[in-house]
């Protein structure tokens, strides 16, 4: 059985600064209300499966884009991996396309979490959208995820012209986790060189287990996904608890010693998030290898502000400069989208 313990480095730490003694203050009010509707919750083997069972809000229905389940060989020891489909044009050529990756904690989710955005995202910029099913620790720890992440890039790759897709604008996008899992992809299609990849959208990313290693301040992952949980995540999916040291190759793209020959980057995150450090480390070494890089940090927000508070206004401005990235990244041109046939 997995188990999370508190580190020394988290159990020795200083006393809470007096300013941070009350958090939701430093949230943006439009963001709070939903946070009285949702406990406290540390993740863990006791209550994995129960939050596992949670029902995702259903797609939209037409004239929305129908998510499709398609079944593709996933990567080594998964023959039958699901991917999700949403192709604003069928039978329409020279398409864009994005490899989406859901969030979870490397440990919970599906395509589902995601489904109404991506049915919006799709339709708004006529880009097909693939959403995979990746296999989820701990029953399968890394490298399971990455290697089904990885072939649902191949199979669009393989398959862009039977989809309509241009191969020369394909990107990688996800959330939490899932935007860790597509910093990994991209890694790997570099050091590879097989699979060329656009651009890639890391929405407030889960990139580095010794996040996991060092207890935040107290307003700093309080809400929504917290250290203890991250702690379990990470465990989980390295089949260990995290340490200094060493981590295995390709599984924390943190520790990548090279991130040059990346592909252009845009990194979203909310200042309140147990990720805003690590995600403005990786920006920070992006640049100075060279990689172009567009980074939103925003204040008095949690994480997964925008997908659970999407009318709220700084989440809006947040989804606007994230799609905009997307647009722009693989030449769709305002208004451009096209109706299907």
């Amino acid at each position: 059985m997995l188990t999370t313990s508190v580190p020394a480095e988290a159990a020795a730490s200083p006393p809470i600064p007096s300013a941070a003694a009350d958090p939701i203050r430093l949230v943006d009010p439009e963001l709070r209300p939903i946070l009285e509707q949702i406990p406290p919750l540390d993740l863990g083997m006791d209550n994995l499966q129960a939050v596992r069972s949670a029902l995702f809000p259903p797609a939209m229905s037409g004239p929305a884009v129908q998510p499709k389940d398609r079944y593709i060989k996933g990567g080594e020891g998964n023959p039958k991996l699901r991917v999700v489909v949403l192709d604003p044009a069928p039978g329409r050529s020279g398409k864009p396309a994005i490899l989406h990756i859901h969030g979870g904690g490397l440990v919970v989710g599906k395509p589902e979490v995601a489904i109404v955005e991506l049915q919006q995202l799709s339709a708004e910029l006529g880009v097909l959208v693939v959403s995979v099913d990746y296999r989820l620790a701990p029953e399968h720890p890394f490298p399971a995820g990455l290697n089904d992440a990885y072939a649902a890039l191949a199979w669009l790759h393989g398959s862009a012209a039977d989809l309509g897709v241009d191969p020369r604008r394909i990107a990688v996008m996800g959330e939490s986790a899932g935007a860790g899992l597509a910093a990994a992809v991209s890694l790997r299609a570099r050091d590879r060189g097989e699979l060329p990849i656009r651009f890639q959208l890391l929405r407030y990313p889960m990139l580095d287990d010794r996040t996991a290693l060092r207890a935040p301040p107290a307003h700093v992952g309080r809400f929504i996904w917290n250290w203890r949980s991250n702690a379990f995540g990470w465990t989980s999916a390295l089949g260990r608890e995290p340490v200094m040291d060493s981590a295995p190759v390709e599984a924390v793209p943190a520790r990548a010693a090279d991130l040059g020959g990346l592909p252009p980057t845009w990194i979203g995150v909310g200042a309140l998030d147990l990720f805003a450090q690590e995600s403005m480390s990786f920006a920070a070494r992006l640049m100075a290898a060279g990689v172009p890089v567009e980074m939103s940090v925003v204040p008095g927000a949690y994480h997964g502000f925008d997908a659970m508070v999407p009318q709220a206004r700084i989440s809006a401005r947040f989804i606007a400069d994230w799609k905009a990235a997307l647009r722009g990244a693989l030449n769709v041109e305002t208004g451009s989208a096209p109706s299907a046939p």
